[in-house]
């Protein structure tokens, strides 16, 4: 799925703006380049992200708007105007469907979460219950919780993250827990966004002498996840 994002997309790229100058009067090579140069750039990305789904559908999102942007202005060699300026409905049409690819490898591949991903080279990303920023990211080695928080900026706000990291071995405690929904969450450092106590499943995760509860449908397999993910982080270090 992940060469369907990075190498997908740009191929297509390719062969939609090569039909399209093939059509034209007098075939001009150079229209060939931006996706080329897609494809290089897809090509690299690809061995950077290949076991981070978590980053999928970003890259879908600005591979299928760059297609769809320079497909439609690509038309302006079959003096068809009217098609160039449809440019930007294009993008944005292929901004969603990049965006939904990679969405869909990333649920493909992740859920159900099952144990077994701990044995996989993946970085598993999952998002915690309710109105909140926050997801938790399981690496190799580590585990981060990140959020997304707004920063203020003279040219307004701007999204950025928020990271904190726990090496695996310093995790002392990951189990599920079920909660009724009365329950007022309380979190070792202030949230921007912080979850509300929904009815369901949670995971409780302790490191570091905090105590994180995260409300989760897949609580348990996550839970599961993490043991076997520090067992070997332990006998690793």
């Amino acid at each position: 799925m992940v060469a369907l994002v990075y190498l997908g997309i740009p191929l297509v790229f390719l062969g939609l703006v090569l039909w399209i100058g093939s059509s034209a009067d007098t075939f001009n090579w150079q229209i060939g380049l931006v996706p080329l140069a897609l494809l290089v750039i897809g090509w690299f990305l690809r061995q950077r992200h290949r076991y981070k789904p978590g980053r999928w559908a970003t890259a879908g999102m600005w591979m299928g708007g760059i297609t769809g942007f320079f497909t439609a202005l690509a038309t302006i060699v079959l003096d068809a105007n009217w098609l160039a300026t449809l440019s930007l409905p294009a993008a944005i049409v292929g901004a969603i469907l990049g965006v939904a690819l990679g969405r869909y490898g990333q649920r493909t591949l992740m859920h159900p979460a099952v144990p077994e991903l701990a044995e996989s080279p993946y970085e598993l990303t999952f998002r915690v219950r309710g109105l909140t920023r926050l997801r938790l990211v399981i690496r190799r080695t580590d585990l981060v919780l990140v959020e997304r928080v707004p920063i203020r900026t003279a040219e307004g706000d701007s999204p950025a993250e928020k990271a904190r990291t726990y090496p695996l071995a310093s995790v002392t405690g990951t189990y599920e827990v079920s909660l009724s929904g009365a329950e007022r969450l309380r979190f070792p450092e202030p949230l921007r966004l912080a979850p509300a106590g929904t009815p369901g499943p949670a995971l409780i995760l302790q490191a570091k002498g905090a105590d994180w509860v995260l409300p989760q449908n897949e609580a348990a397999a996550i839970a599961q996840i993490l043991d076997r993910r520090i067992a070997t982080a332990r006998s690793d270090g």
